[in-house]
């Protein structure tokens, strides 16, 4: 955020007994899959630097005020009230948004809470994006950066949708993008994305 960051995206996995970790791979490294330890058993690894890994709840407290987009890795059924709870403890719910390669877990979080902020992660140019979003109930399609152009953008827009590339770390690429009307850029260096 220090960056000028306005928002953060963390990836979240759910452990066996339910807890929502922050951690982008599947598995913690000589631990095991996420999917398969329990809390206690996440907490007894660290991250490389030595800090403990994060439950999601302690991240969205890390970042007040910030917009956060949780992507979620994967989502049992079971762990969707998890989700919603935390999310509505935020301090400020609408902050929140979520978005996922797993378009069904997004349709089914928009059935339960239809005003939470959805989206549809995409790494091939679809065929009919107002589509794939619509039939996930997302409002937003996080499309890999080098697969946007003008007509997808303006496709996305006439539907009321916005488009958000993803991962753009350089600034001449930012400015391209942003130039073509893209609603927002996630990548690596904040610092390289901010120009207005």
């Amino acid at each position: 955020m220090a960056l000028g960051a306005d928002g953060v995206e963390l990836d979240v996995h759910a452990t066996r007994d339910g807890a929502l970790i922050v951690h982008h791979d599947p598995a913690l490294s000589g631990v095991g899959s996420i999917a398969g330890l329990t809390l206690e058993e996440v907490r007894a690894g660290s991250l490389p630097n030595g800090e403990p890994i994060p439950l999601l709840e302690e991240a969205l407290a890390a970042v007040p005020g910030a917009v956060v987009w949780i992507e979620l890795k994967s989502l049992p059924p079971e762990a969707d009230s998890a989700l919603l709870s935390t999310i509505a403890a935020a301090g400020a719910p609408e902050r929140c948004a979520v978005h996922s390669f797993d378009h069904r877990i997004i349709a089914r979080l928009g059935m339960k809470a239809p005003s939470l902020r959805r989206g549809v992660l995409s790494v091939s140019y679809p065929i009919d994006p107002v589509g794939t979003m619509e039939r996930a109930g997302a409002n937003t399609l996080w499309q890999e950066w080098h697969l946007i152009d003008a007509e997808l953008i303006a496709e996305v827009h006439r539907k009321g949708g916005q488009v958000i590339a993803w991962t753009v770390n350089d600034r001449q690429t930012a400015l391209e993008l942003a130039s073509l009307g893209v609603d927002g850029l996630c990548g690596n260096y904040p610092e390289r994305l901010r120009f207005r």
